[in-house]
């Protein structure tokens, strides 16, 4: 098995030279690869010509901006997409989650905890995870099944896509069936962040309702527990 933590290829895209400079020189330092896009063209062309392990990606480019790179990737590419947002823009933020980026950080930030979303974000769409969860077997409720060993959901007979931050949540909370967590609680154990803007949560659970339920407006296997957060239900045959 290929190891998870191993470095990768990084495509950074912002169209300021030295917040790309300073980026790309800590991560080569931790033993990525950095190659460096300052528009949207270019980065799409990069991305054509060789796909990257990972993708850190502003939200703000001449050309072609953040948002509408991130929905042509997630059209053609599993590749993780971290997303850079203004200070306290929690619009952008949501937005850049909704298209499918894997992780967000706002600006102005550490590079070292770039550094270390990124790790986290690459060892995640390896299929690398957390000590306290099973690394292989199978959960299955009803049509829904998630192989852990082959990082893989089926909805019925049907392969369902997802990104490494939800592939992450729905094994959690199939895991833990009928236990309500609040969303500062899944930030903690599916996001590992002892801090962070719970919004993150809600965009990735109506993600993943538009991907597993039946009817995403009347969910029935993950379901909001008013004034708390979410639960996980057993849906009766």
């Amino acid at each position: 098995m290929s190891d998870p933590d191993r470095p990768g290829q990084i495509l950074i895209v912002d169209d300021d030279p030295t917040l790309t400079d300073v980026v790309g020189r800590y991560l080569i330092r931790d033993g990525h690869q950095a190659e460096y896009a300052y528009d949207g063209i270019d980065a799409l062309r990069r991305i054509e010509a060789a796909p990257p392990d990972l993708v850190i990606l502003d939200l703000m480019l001449p050309g072609i901006d953040g948002l509408e790179i991130c929905r042509r990737l997630r059209a053609r590419w599993p590749i993780p997409v971290v997303m850079l947002t203004a200070l306290s823009e929690d619009v952008d933020k949501i937005a850049g989650l909704e298209t499918g980026a894997d992780d967000y950080i706002t600006k102005p930030f550490s590079p070292r905890e770039l550094s270390l979303r990124v790790r986290s974000v690459l060892r995640r769409a390896r299929g690398g995870v957390p000590q306290s969860a099973p690394a292989g077997g199978v959960i299955q409720h009803g049509d829904l099944t998630v192989d852990l060993a082959a990082h893989e959901v089926m909805l019925g007979s049907r392969l369902i896509t997802l990104t490494s931050r939800e592939y992450d949540l729905l094994a959690f909370l199939m895991r833990h069936p009928r236990q309500a967590f609040s969303r500062e609680e899944l930030l903690t154990q599916v996001w590992n962040w002892s801090f962070g803007d719970s919004s993150t949560v809600t965009v990735h659970v109506r993600r993943l309702r538009e991907k597993i339920e039946h009817d995403p407006a009347l969910p029935r296997r993950i379901v909001t527990v008013w004034g708390f957060g979410y639960r996980y239900e057993l849906e009766e045959a």
